[in-house]
């Protein structure tokens, strides 16, 4: 075999080792990094729906003070506020299509509020302090595997006036909803949990195709070092 012919076999054999190991190192830098951006996504929408409750809780159930009296309206309700911003940016925001946001309580006026197992494990884990926050977790389900993040939710004062007792609660709000659930909450207590669910097929989707950008680079360099 000639001189030239040993050195290209063994160029293309050091080639072939480089690039499986960065192939292999960078693929799973690439998915950690891309979960990372997940979770990050989730906490700021966590963080954007507390302030959407906080603005209604302070500036838009005042000015509903008086109507409230003759018809409730949900719009006064900060955690009806927080489902129906993220639901829209959701519905015009492609990035965050795959984003579930919920409220999970324990103790909900609505009963498509209450919490179910995984949900009360979570909640429960964050009122006995077993729990970091904010909390970083994954899950199998029927549709495939979801990552997911919570946020403790406590009552402010502001809840008072709905959660305090069915007694003190606007007579129009028990003609909507009932008196069998949401009352008996106190101030910073924690009633429930913020939570964001994301499928991990939309963080490793986003990993993958870094990692063909990236390899197919890092092979079109290495051809021309060759040539």
């Amino acid at each position: 075999m000639k001189l030239l012919a040993k050195f290209n076999l063994v160029l293309a054999i050091l080639f072939a080792i480089g690039i499986a190991a960065t192939a292999a190192i960078s693929r799973d830098l690439l998915q950690r990094n891309a979960r990372e951006e997940v979770y990050e996504s989730a906490k700021l929408l966590i963080d954007g729906a507390l302030a959407v409750r906080d603005y209604t809780s302070t500036n838009i159930a005042p000015l509903l003070e008086t109507q409230i009296r003759y018809e409730f309206r949900p719009e006064m309700v900060s955690a009806y506020s927080a489902n129906e911003v993220l639901r829209k940016l959701r519905d015009t925001n492609p990035e965050y299509k795959q984003y579930l946001y919920r409220e999970a309580t324990l103790n909900p006026t609505n009963p498509a509020n209450k919490a179910v197992d995984w949900e009360q494990d979570i909640v429960n884990g964050f009122r006995n302090g077993t729990m970091a926050t904010p909390f970083y977790g994954e899950r199998d389900t029927p549709n495939g595997r979801m990552l997911y993040m919570a946020k403790p939710l406590k009552g402010g004062a502001a809840c008072l006036r709905c959660h305090d007792t069915a007694e003190r609660a606007p007579p129009t709000q028990i003609a909507k909803y009932g008196s069998a659930g949401g009352f008996g909450w106190k101030v910073g207590e924690i009633i429930g949990a913020q939570i964001v669910q994301v499928p991990e097929s939309a963080a490793k989707s986003r990993a993958e195709a870094t990692f063909r950008v990236f390899m197919g680079s890092l092979l079109a360099v290495l051809l021309g070092v060759a040539a």
